[in-house]
């Protein structure tokens, strides 16, 4: 049977870099393994974010596993919502609940200093106590990434993506559209609730950004999907440490994989995700392995931690994945960022991006390093990103 092998360094494409004398983080990066897999197979460009669509993870990830979002997108909260096994009617509305910091009203950090799991939970706990009821609540997510439902409300808004709005006015990225006003009434009470909250005094004092607001986007109501193994014939399993990759994951009918240490952050467990996947090889058709590093390194503004990122993907992960594949019949393995989250923007982009497979019946075309402006010489560019998958598994 043979076995095959996505990863996905997210966020990873970039645009040239002053610092790196003008060099993308791709190309300034050391990635021996990667480049291998881009000289003896073929690397092209792939559009993930259909035009007119937000540039998300929400809508890249789902076109990358192979399915058309302007068909089953629903938004990026209903799809995470999933991922907490959060049991939604289909009438419920649902958003994506972040906790951030607001410094001259104007976002300063979409994370709150990527505060801890433990303190987020407790943040939420007092949010439902104090604005939840019989038709709000608030659910605990990771880190800064939270759920908040409401029931028997309707609402067409238009939400902005806080990591994308950074350095920019609050007032002028509040929500718009039907029943935006509950919206950012609830932000506005968040506000009052944090300002002398325990929590925040304890990060005040360690000079940790704290949380100044809760900020509500990414809406939607419940989604549904076909199975990757009904499409495909394909058995799948996935390894990520961030809600929203678990939940298309779960909605297409992939096993998941917990890795303890796996943040979702630069810090997480490289090493772990790496076994996790090697010994997953035996028991699955195809292997989906997601690390969020270089993307979070992106919205930060920061070049070098996101190289490094990238390098340590490259070490950790593709090089001991790629030579344990190898040892199975009939394999493949591609490697491609979701979407670009350039250090320059802070924020993610539409580009077409950058990717390279190798495997048994691909043949190698050009036999260069791995990077945007040599996957665009390489004469392969898919405009239906959804189509990729079937070019991997088939072509």
């Amino acid at each position: 049977m043979s076995k095959y092998v996505i990863i996905v360094p997210d966020g990873a494409a970039d645009e040239p870099i002053e610092a790196f004398g003008g060099k993308t983080v791709l190309e300034a990066a050391e990635i021996p393994n990667i480049d291998i897999i881009s000289r003896t197979g073929r690397q092209g460009l792939v559009r993930t974010v259909a035009k007119g669509m937000t540039p998300g993870s929400d809508v890249a990830q789902m076109t990358l596993l192979g399915y058309d979002p302007t068909r089953f997108y629903t938004g990026r909260a209903p799809i995470e919502a999933v991922a907490m096994n959060i049991k939604l009617e289909p009438t419920d509305w649902v958003f994506r609940c972040n906790l951030v910091t607001i410094a001259d009203e104007k976002m300063a950090d979409h994370s709150a200093g990527h505060i801890s799991t433990k303190e987020g939970a407790r943040l939420i706990d007092d949010l439902n106590k104090n604005l939840g009821n019989a038709n709000i609540k608030f659910y605990p997510g990771v880190s800064y990434r939270h759920i908040c439902v409401f029931k028997g409300m309707d609402f067409d808004v238009y939400t902005e993506p806080p990591h994308d709005i950074i350095g920019q006015e609050v007032e002028k990225n509040l929500p718009r559209g039907k029943n935006a006003e509950i919206l950012f009434e609830l932000m506005a009470k968040s506000r009052q609730l944090m300002a002398d909250h325990e929590i925040n005094k304890v990060r005040r004092d360690l000079g940790e950004n704290q949380v100044s607001s809760i900020w509500l986007w990414g809406q939607g109501q419940k989604a549904s999907m076909e199975s990757f193994e009904s499409r495909f014939g394909l058995k799948g399993v996935a390894i990520t440490a961030v809600d929203l990759v678990r939940g298309l994951a779960k909605l297409i009918g992939f096993d998941l994989i917990k890795v303890e240490g796996a943040t979702g952050f630069f810090d997480t467990n490289y090493k772990g995700k790496a076994a996790a996947a090697i010994e997953a090889l035996d028991k699955y058709d195809i292997v989906f392995i997601h690390i969020e590093g270089p993307d979070e390194a992106g919205h930060a503004g920061n070049a070098e931690v996101k190289k490094k990122a990238v390098e340590r993907i490259d070490k950790y992960i593709v090089g001991p994945v790629y030579e344990a594949l190898k040892k199975y019949p009939g394999w493949r393995i591609l490697v491609m960022p979701d979407h670009p989250t350039p250090v320059g923007r802070q924020s993610h982009s539409n580009e077409p991006v950058p990717f390279a497979m190798a495997g048994e019946g691909i043949e190698s075309v050009l036999q260069q390093p791995f990077s945007e402006a040599n996957a665009a010489q390489s004469g392969l560019k898919i405009e239906k990103g959804f189509e990729l998958m079937e070019y991997f598994l088939r072509g």
